[in-house]
């Protein structure tokens, strides 16, 4: 940024006031030989508010309490309020093994640095979509694993179907054969 000299600050600054009332007050901003400048009607206001501000007792009471009520809008007075620096030391010693153990856990992290730090995990986002397309391979054979897992799973069961009839059949004739047997005898 360039520093102005204060001559030149103070000229600028006079060529945005002398804009800033022409666009309030159009090309009608000079009336007889008054100019209307828009820094006295800045003050006249001020002035009129500050006058009607004191000639109302309610307003002079909210302006004498707009310092409690900023007191109170700050986000750590409840804090203040309710928790003495007794208890929060309290507080503090209580919670001071699972403090210690943070602590620990980030030295070791603090220590493991170099590791996350190395050139292997800089360029993982290069593999990304390396990643991504191996992810969907391993899903679609998952789903064939799935698909064939049923398969077996019906060839199993045919299987034991067949077992089980055949079982049944040579039970049947192992019956018959020894009934014709022992009628023979």
């Amino acid at each position: 940024m360039v520093k102005m000299e204060s001559g030149s600050g103070i000229e600028s600054l006079q060529l945005r006031l002398d804009d800033l009332e022409t666009k309030l007050y159009g090309d009608r901003g000079v009336r007889a030989s008054k100019s209307a400048k828009c820094a006295d009607a800045l003050v006249k206001v001020q002035a009129s508010l500050g006058n009607t501000a004191n000639k109302r007792e309610r307003v002079k009471i909210l302006h004498k309490k707009i310092e409690d009520l900023l007191k109170y809008l700050d986000p750590q007075f409840i804090d203040k309020i309710t928790v003495p620096d007794a208890i929060k030391v309290e507080f503090i010693l209580a919670e001071e093994e699972f403090i210690l153990s943070q602590a620990s856990l980030l030295e070791q992290l603090s220590g493991l640095r170099p590791l996350l730090d190395s050139s292997h995990i800089k360029v993982v986002p290069e593999h990304a979509s390396k990643l991504q397309s191996l992810s969907q391979i391993h899903v679609q054979q998952q789903d064939q694993c799935k698909d064939l897992t049923e398969d077996v799973e019906v060839l199993f069961e045919d299987y034991n179907k067949m077992m089980f009839l055949l079982s049944k059949q040579f039970s049947q004739w192992d019956e018959m054969l020894r009934l014709l047997e022992a009628s023979s005898k």
